[in-house]
């Protein structure tokens, strides 16, 4: 029979000191004082920050002897965040060490799941301690707070909507259009049937008119594989022999799980491989997935040539190029 051992009625702890702030009125005022200023500074470190995001243009220089030619905008957006949230931490912990209460509590181990009358023990305790607190009596610091705390929330806000608009349809539209011809990448040059041999692969990209500029988020979505088989290999439907010429069949690169570039062909099983998770399709069925989370065949785009023997698109994408979106259906 085990022996139960009482509790030891002191555990050793050194005497108590009492803070200043909770013998002298006066400085319990001014602690409460400093927190408050603390917090507003913080807030003035937000409106720093807002007012720089508005006001500065992103291309305005200053130059500073230590820093040289330093962007504006950039330096008062990270001064007024660092002050907004370096004074809100300060302001808590000054508020900690001076003013909430300073008693030492000393807890019996007791079993996992506490008895249900600790358990509202427990619960009247934190309301209690949190009433000890002094928030609900120090205005000062409570509307100080709460604007700091406000203020400093909008800065989130705005770094969001620096992100720039919603993309919407853009990410599923590409340059290609009907009569677009065909160029190689690298090199940009037009590309004719005879250009590639039985088994060979080559990229293309929608050729620009002048006015137009190749960028690169054009590029991620343009990329297209032109791979030449033997036309009898084909098992597809009319309506996708029909975007053949000559056995050339083109797909767009982008693999429809998480956007790699589908890179490797192999000739023999003339599969074409992702490198990224390892999805396979297979070319003479249209891109069908054989393998790997792929949810959808790569897109095909229709292609022909035109009077001077060039590969050209016959129309856009019919459908969207790039990973399988939750919305679309697979």
């Amino acid at each position: 029979m085990s022996k139960q051992i009482e509790p030891f009625s002191d555990p050793g702890l050194p005497e108590h000191i009492h803070r200043k702030t909770d013998t002298d009125p006066f400085l319990e005022k001014k602690a409460e004082r400093q927190v408050a200023i603390l917090f507003l500074i913080s807030a003035v470190g937000t409106v720093l920050f807002i007012a720089a995001y508005i006001a500065i243009p992103s291309d305005q220089f200053i130059f500073l002897p230590a820093l040289g030619s330093t962007n504006a905008q950039q330096l008062f957006l990270g001064l007024g965040l660092t002050i907004a949230t370096l004074f809100i931490g300060l302001g808590a912990v000054h508020w900690a060490k001076a003013l909430m209460p300073d008693t030492e509590v000393i807890a019996e181990r007791h079993e996992f799941r506490s008895e249900e009358i600790d358990r509202k023990d427990f619960i009247d305790t934190v309301k209690t301690q949190a009433s000890a607190s002094g928030l609900g009596r120090r205005s000062a610091i409570k509307k100080s707070l709460g604007l700091s705390l406000g203020l400093v929330s909008l800065s989130p806000l705005l770094l969001l909507r620096d992100l720039g608009p919603l993309p919407k349809k853009s990410l599923e539209q590409t340059s290609w259009k009907t009569g677009t011809r065909l160029v190689t990448d690298p090199g940009n040059q037009p590309i004719k049937a005879s250009d590639l041999e039985v088994g060979a692969v080559a990229q293309v990209l929608p050729e620009l008119q002048p006015e137009e500029e190749r960028t690169l988020n054009n590029i991620a979505k343009d990329a297209v594989l032109l791979i030449r088989i033997r036309p009898e290999e084909f098992q597809l439907s009319p309506e996708r022999l029909s975007w053949t010429h000559e056995g050339i069949i083109a797909f767009s690169k982008i693999c429809t799980h998480m956007g790699c570039a589908v890179a490797l062909y192999e000739q023999q099983t003339k599969h074409l491989l992702c490198p990224c998770h390892q999805s396979t399709f297979d070319v003479p069925r249209a891109a069908k997935v054989l393998f790997g989370p792929a949810a959808r065949p790569l897109p095909q785009l229709a292609i022909t040539v035109d009077s001077e023997g060039y590969l050209i698109a016959q129309k856009p994408f019919t459908e969207a190029v790039g990973p399988s979106f939750w919305e679309r259906s697979s």
